[in-house]
């Protein structure tokens, strides 16, 4: 993560996460927190190496259209994800987070 005002917006706001807990090694020094949703947890860190900005995730989970319709009527300013058909057979949406990580929720049909 580059942006935490940005992000814990995204997370918390928009998708609906939990921010669980966070650790800095001093108040100077990045910060690594974790965020969770429905048993899921996601690590999210701003020290050098730890990731790759733009990765992918894939999230498996039930409720896709109510979870769509949960974040379209959140009206983020940065994001109105859209249901797609697979050509697998799953219902999948597809967001961006601030550090351009992309997050795609699958349910398959």
């Amino acid at each position: 993560m580059f942006d935490i005002p940005a992000t814990r917006g995204f997370y918390l706001d928009f998708l609906g996460f939990t921010w669980d807990w966070e650790h800095r090694f001093a108040p100077d020094l990045p910060l690594y927190a974790q965020v969770s949703l429905g048993g899921t947890a996601l690590h999210l860190s701003q020290h050098h190496g730890d990731a790759t900005p733009g990765s992918g995730l894939l999230f498996m989970i039930q409720g896709i259209e109510g979870f769509h319709a949960a974040l379209i009527g959140r009206r983020y300013g940065f994001a109105r994800p859209a249901l797609e058909d697979a050509p697998w057979g799953a219902r999948i949406l597809r967001v961006q987070d601030p550090a351009g990580n992309r997050l795609t929720f699958n349910e398959p049909r």
